[in-house]
């Protein structure tokens, strides 16, 4: 590994006290200079006289000792301009939560559970964004019926910004925005981490309440990117009633709950539940099974927040554009309340004891 990105690696462990972030992620560092005896950084905070620049001045000058030993002289200042607009945006710094809606296991339903659940909280009054970090098989555009829109670009500073379209009140971003959707995309895992990092960090939020993000299957490289680059308030898991992906669902748990990652699940959300006749919607009939998301709560100790049926609507409106907390109708409309409730209650508990950090990880 070379020097500079050693550095780099160890700064992204500095935590900006106020704003929670490292100083990487915020884009804070200005001035990267070394040569042979010394090395100087500067730090160019977005507020002119920020309160915490002093600190954490101090916190990068010991972070990049650590490194350094004894064998350059460190030199940490903080950069004084009058302007800087470029610095002063920050596609994520006005976004409160960041919440990762993930599966150990594909096609339990994942994506129907984010879109239903940002789309119910904007109906709440929260204001909500939606990352669709499926690179590979990139679903929210055909669910927001967006499948023709390209996005906006806007140029703050010297630099291009994503303007994310908005949808049923929610802000809307997708790799499926950018690419042929009958072309497959053949990357490489850093390629794909790369993109992920963008779309986060380089479109323009705004103020969020939450901004879910629609994981891919699996626990792979954009898991755990997405661990040490942003600070995520929590995990929604989602499972079918089936054995073999609740299997899979636990093995997502334990990804997000390992003691080098810390990030606390906020609860199950059982999708396909049970099939429900559109001629009599008062019949239950469970294709998959039974108690799949109880045996997840009791030995995971997670609550469950959701139960979702197989509903023909809630079929069709993936396809349409037209998602099932907007659908009219009444009983999946209030499944889908149920879920948005408990997810809020849920919520509000593990933020009174979790604070999002950023994972530091070593090769």
């Amino acid at each position: 590994m070379e020097f500079r990105e050693k550095i780099y690696k160890r700064l992204s462990g500095v935590i900006h006290p106020e704003l929670k972030q490292d100083i990487v992620s915020l884009n804070l560092i200005d001035f990267f200079e070394e040569n042979e005896n010394e090395l100087r950084i500067g730090l160019l905070f977005r507020r002119k006289k920020d309160p915490m620049s002093g600190t954490v001045r101090k916190m990068t000058e010991l972070a990049v000792r650590e490194v350094v030993a004894e064998q350059k002289k460190v030199e940490v200042f903080v950069v004084e301009k009058e302007e800087n607009p470029e610095k002063a945006i920050d596609g994520l710094a006005l976004v409160k939560n960041i919440v990762a809606i993930a599966s150990g296991k594909g096609g339990v339903g994942k994506s129907t559970v984010s879109v239903n659940l940002a789309v119910s909280l904007a109906k709440n009054g929260y204001k909500t964004g939606l990352l669709d970090a499926d690179i590979y098989g990139p679903s929210l555009p055909k669910m927001f019926g967006m499948e023709d829109f390209v996005p906006d670009m806007k140029k703050v500073g010297n630099k291009d910004f994503i303007v994310p379209p908005e949808k049923y009140g929610v802000k809307v971003l997708s790799i499926g925005f950018f690419v042929d959707p009958s072309q497959a995309l053949i990357w490489r895992g850093p390629m794909a981490t790369g993109a992920i990092k963008n779309l986060l960090q380089d479109t323009l939020w705004g103020e969020l309440d939450f901004l879910f993000i629609d994981m891919p299957p699996g626990t792979n490289d954009i898991h755990l990117t997405l661990v040490q680059n942003i600070g995520l308030s929590g995990a929604v898991i989602v499972t079918t009633p089936q054995m073999v992906a609740v299997a899979d669902a636990v093995k997502g748990i334990n990804m997000f709950l390992n003691e080098k990652i810390g990030v606390p699940v906020i609860g199950v959300v059982e999708n396909m539940s049970w099939f429900v006749p559109s001629d009599d919607l008062n019949k239950k009939y469970y294709i998959f099974g039974r108690g799949g998301a109880d045996y997840i709560s009791e030995t995971m100790n997670v609550p469950v927040i959701g139960r979702i049926p197989i509903n023909e609507q809630i079929c069709s409106g993936g396809d349409s554009g037209v998602p099932a907390a907007v659908s009219g109708n009444e009983a999946l409309e209030r499944e889908i309340e149920s879920l948005c409730s408990f997810f809020i209650e849920e919520f509000s508990k593990t933020s009174e004891t979790h604070i999002p950090h950023i994972v530091e990880t070593k090769n």
